[in-house]
């Protein structure tokens, strides 16, 4: 038995072109252009398969991780709860830039870029421990109204906003400033306001405050933080100690008798600074 005939294909055939394509040779047949996508260059499809991709999955997102980081806090002496608790559920790495994501679970401080820091778990654990034993905030069971000075990458701001009532957290350095206030919008802080001015002068439409904290250290204290800080209110900052060449951290608490004092433990922050940085 003979083969049968071969048929031709119908003419004309349907052509459509890549979209983005002007050479011989790009086109499909009976494909809609709205489907089709110009090719990814070879080279930039190697570079973008080397630029390193946020931690995902079982990594940096695990509960497990900061688990394990609260775990560590507690066995170094770390005991309010509430604290701990926020730090449990607040992911650290989402403040940090994508090449330093892997240590963000360790107890150190980390570059956030402009000379400035993001103090390591263990002190931002012991510096909020200190503010809950303060009276305001032992009465009210949280922080009540904070001011933080040195906003920073945001990531004590967004612990703070977990733990107080209302919290407004200031930043010098306008890049710094807007880096946080995007990093925010990933991050559940309905009643955080963030704040581009020098610190130095506190933020008097918002005073009194139950509670202050810096995240910088200087030689003295500004005057303007102690005129904000609310009857009952606790401060805590690192402050430079005569004599020595480290800073200590500095509680003050405003009774009805006056300011009283009390030193605690050395730690190493940046300096604290006026002005304006754009």
């Amino acid at each position: 038995m003979s083969a049968a005939p071969r048929r031709n294909p119908r003419f004309p055939m349907r052509l459509v072109q890549l979209q983005g394509s002007s050479g011989s040779g790009a086109y499909e047949q009976g494909v809609p252009a709205s489907l089709l996508r110009p090719q990814t260059p070879l080279r930039r499809a190697y570079a973008e398969r080397a630029k390193p991709l946020p931690p995902a999955g079982l990594g940096m997102d695990s509960v497990e991780v900061r688990r394990r980081m609260v775990e560590r806090l507690r066995q170094g002496g770390a005991k309010n709860e509430t604290v701990l608790a926020a730090m449990a559920a607040l992911p650290r790495h989402h403040f940090l830039d994508a090449a330093l994501v892997t240590q963000a679970y360790e107890d150190t401080s980390l570059p956030i870029g402009h000379a400035q820091t993001i103090s390591k778990p263990s002190i931002v654990a012991r510096m909020l421990e200190l503010l809950f034993d303060g009276a305001r905030a032992r009465e009210l069971g949280h922080l009540g109204h904070v001011l933080e000075i040195g906003t920073g990458c945001g990531y004590q701001a967004a612990l703070l906003a977990q733990l107080a009532r209302f919290v407004i957290s200031m930043e010098r350095i306008k890049p710094l400033h807007v880096k946080a206030r995007a990093t925010m919008d990933g991050v559940a802080c309905g009643h955080l306001r963030l704040v581009f001015g020098d610190g130095m002068l506190g933020h008097p439409p918002n005073a009194p405050y139950d509670t202050i904290i810096a995240a910088a250290g200087g030689d003295a204290l500004p005057q303007a933080w102690l005129e904000q800080l609310a009857l009952g209110g606790r401060l805590v900052v690192p402050m430079s100690q005569p004599g020595a060449q480290r800073q200590a951290l500095v509680v003050i608490d405003r009774t009805e008798t006056g300011i009283r004092k009390s030193l605690h433990e050395a730690v190493n922050f940046v300096p604290l600074k006026s002005g304006l940085v754009g």
